[in-house]
């Protein structure tokens, strides 16, 4: 969250409110509880009357929140977040100084989106085309998510999102970090310091499991770039399955070696509920 000068109170989500909209999403919880208690059959004919009242109090808590640094909305506390060996994801959308910021949690993990310029430079320049498109044409039009793209004149697939869902591979990581005010291959801002990751075959973006088997430390990345890719310093460096963020690299305890052989998964995931269509 970028930090301003206004006056903030702290909220027990982590992020600086202002305190009119802070008061206001509590009674919208105590509405909803109002509402919402008794019998489920009581549930199911009191929701109609919420959404009107949901409504009203949204519009006042943007209302109120005119003058703060940040707007955030919606809000769901994250725990052990697995149900059936699916991984529910949350997720918080803020704007500050213009910048709009999507926030996933999954567990104890966090990640921040933010658009980029598309006028940026891009953290792999060596990508010359994807779906036959100029890179940056090729973002602009969402064409990046599973298309084929031409790294050094080599045609790269990537897999469906179907049978990604069946991903998993062992092999070396390593970890990148220098490129911080650059462009992903998905048009994202790279945070070297977050949690993402790049690879070579699954679509862009979703989220794996990274498992160290050196020390078994474990985390959940959101895949957001390619690579890596053969550099002319180290051709070998293509053979590796995944690059991960510095930030990441960190937390599997492989930042200072470089290397580290893992196992990468994928994860099935779905939204908390009540929040809208989408994670990635």
């Amino acid at each position: 969250m970028i930090k301003t000068k206004a006056a903030k109170t702290r909220d027990p989500t982590g992020y600086d409110v202002c305190s009119p909209a802070k008061r206001l999403v509590r009674v919208a919880s105590h509405l909803r509880a109002a509402v919402l208690g008794g019998t489920a059959d009581a549930v199911t004919r009191r929701e109609g009357m919420l959404r009107p009242m949901a409504a009203l109090v949204c519009a006042a808590v943007i209302s109120f929140a005119a003058g703060c640094a940040a707007i955030t909305a919606p809000y769901r506390a994250a725990k052990n977040m697995v149900e059936g060996g699916v991984w529910v994801v949350t997720t918080t959308y803020a704007v500050a100084k213009g910048t709009a910021t999507t926030i996933y949690r999954i567990g104890e993990f966090t990640y921040e989106v933010v658009k980029a310029p598309i006028e940026w430079a891009l953290t792999h320049e060596e990508i010359q085309s994807v779906d036959g498109l100029p890179v940056r044409e090729a973002i602009r039009r969402g064409r990046v998510k599973s298309s084929a793209y031409v790294v050094g004149g080599i045609r790269y697939v990537p897999i469906s999102p179907a049978k990604a869902k069946e991903y998993r591979e062992e092999g070396l990581a390593s970890w990148y970090g220098d490129e911080s005010g650059r462009m992903t291959a998905n048009g994202e801002a790279f945070n070297p310091d977050g949690l993402s990751a790049a690879h070579k075959h699954l679509p862009i973006p979703m989220f794996v499991q990274v498992t160290s088997l050196e020390n078994g430390k474990s985390i959940i990345v959101r895949v957001n770039d390619r690579g890596p890719f053969p550099s002319v310093h180290n051709a070998k460096s293509g053979q590796r399955i995944i690059d991960l963020s510095m930030g990441a690299a960190r937390r599997l305890g492989f930042y200072r070696k470089g290397l580290a052989r893992v196992r990468v998964q994928a994860i099935r995931v779905r939204e908390a509920r009540g929040q809208g269509p989408g994670y990635t």
